[in-house]
């Protein structure tokens, strides 16, 4: 057999590193994360595993990248799976699907990237671009949404200032033609979908909801509505 190339080993060992790491998010949950621990697991010793990730919080970070990617990827290859690229709501309804499909799958790690805080860890910088896949997948709909033509009803309560939207706590610095008061319904939309996945989740509709998905599916239906999505 071949002998690994530096680079290699080191891809192999940052693999075990970062699938050890999930583990232990299952077993002790993110604040309890120990770099002894995974270094051992590994067969490494600690000093090791710093040279892959030099601190406990850069290893929190490598874990949140990698589960926003791939909740994005899920995100965006459900997108993409909808025929035509016109039907807004079916497009909708499969991104809304892949959210709840990946955090049901995911657990932990969607308990990592919309849970409780990690006391004392800030997430960096370095982590934004990851997330924004997310939101960017709302945005997209909102923004075709718009240059459609739908049209909703007038909205209630405040809108944000011009040159001030926001998507999912996401800042969009970037021109979008989307209206402030349809930026607003696509946000209350966000966190619909993302507080009945965590409810769910999280156990907090247990006895109250007898069958989950026909729940979720009246819930994004609803949110279609509000939307305008419907042809």
């Amino acid at each position: 057999m071949p002998r690994m190339s530096r680079a290699e080993n080191r891809a192999e060992q940052t693999r075990a590193i970062l699938e050890r790491a999930r583990a232990q998010l299952a077993e002790v949950g993110p604040a309890a994360l120990s770099v002894r621990q995974i270094a051992r697991d590994v067969g490494l010793v600690s000093s090791a595993v710093y040279r892959y990730f030099p601190s406990r919080d850069e290893l929190l970070t490598a874990l949140i990248v990698e589960s926003y990617d791939e909740l994005g990827d899920a995100v965006e290859q459900a997108d993409a799976g909808v025929r035509r690229r016109s039907d807004l709501d079916k497009r909708f309804l499969a991104v809304c699907a892949a959210i709840r499909d990946w955090a049901r799958a995911n657990p932990h790690e969607y308990a990592l990237l919309y849970g409780s805080p990690v006391p004392g860890y800030v997430a960096p910088q370095t982590t934004t671009t990851s997330a924004s896949r997310i939101t960017g997948a709302f945005l997209r709909l909102a923004q075709e949404s718009e240059t459609a033509g739908d049209v909703l009803g007038a909205p209630t309560g405040a809108v944000p200032p011009k040159g001030h939207q926001a998507l999912g706590g996401v800042h969009l610095a970037l021109e979008t033609t989307v209206a402030d008061d349809r930026i607003v319904r696509w946000l209350m939309a966000w966190t619909t979908v993302f507080g009945h996945v965590s409810m769910e989740l999280f156990g907090h509709m247990h006895r109250g909801i007898l069958d989950y998905d026909t729940h979720f599916q009246q819930v994004t239906g609803q949110l279609v509505a509000d939307l305008g999505l419907t042809g």
